[in-house]
């Protein structure tokens, strides 16, 4: 278990550096002009916390285990690598799903199933949760960070919002 939280930990920190250094293209401090960050400075920020904490679990690894101990504990016990599985082809029908339905219908499809048909959590939580986040992103990415996200055949239904907004 140990070797595999290294391994796994080690690979993210070197995903935290390239995606760091993709995003270090574009400005990662504040943009004077726009009055707000520059379009690299929240992939930099967050794959930078995304090393730390990497770093961090690579350090906790070598702090709580004994020297040349062995440990025979699969990483995954059945139960736990079915759900992995159920929930990685979920995510990967999501994103299929993004340039077709888009993210405003795919995402709360996708929280709808997680929630309340595959986690068994009640009407009011999955409800508040699949309506407000696609509510949330739409403020956040749009009208804020000015960022469209794909609508697919939903497109015309954002035509009196952006008329609203922008």
């Amino acid at each position: 278990m140990l070797t595999a939280d290294r391994v796994l930990a080690a690979g993210i920190m070197v995903l935290s550096v390239y995606f760091m250094w993709h995003a270090s293209a574009l400005s990662i401090g504040w943009n004077g002009m726009t009055g707000g960050p520059g379009g690299g400075a929240f992939p930099f920020w967050l794959s930078g916390i995304m090393f730390l904490c990497a770093g961090g679990i690579v350090l906790r690894s070598f702090k709580d285990s004994a020297p040349f101990a062995k440990d025979d504990t699969p990483f995954f016990d059945p139960d736990t690598l079915r759900s992995v599985v159920v929930v990685t082809l979920a995510l990967t029908a999501t994103v299929a799903a993004l340039p077709f339905a888009g993210a405003y219908i795919a995402i709360p499809m996708f929280l709808l199933w997680y929630l309340k048909i595959y986690g068994k959590h009640g009407w009011v939580l999955t409800g508040a949760l699949t309506i407000c986040t696609p509510v949330f992103l739409f403020f956040f990415f749009e009208v804020t960070l000015k960022i469209l996200l794909p609508k697919g055949w939903t497109e015309p239904w954002f035509f009196p919002l952006y008329a609203r907004f922008f």
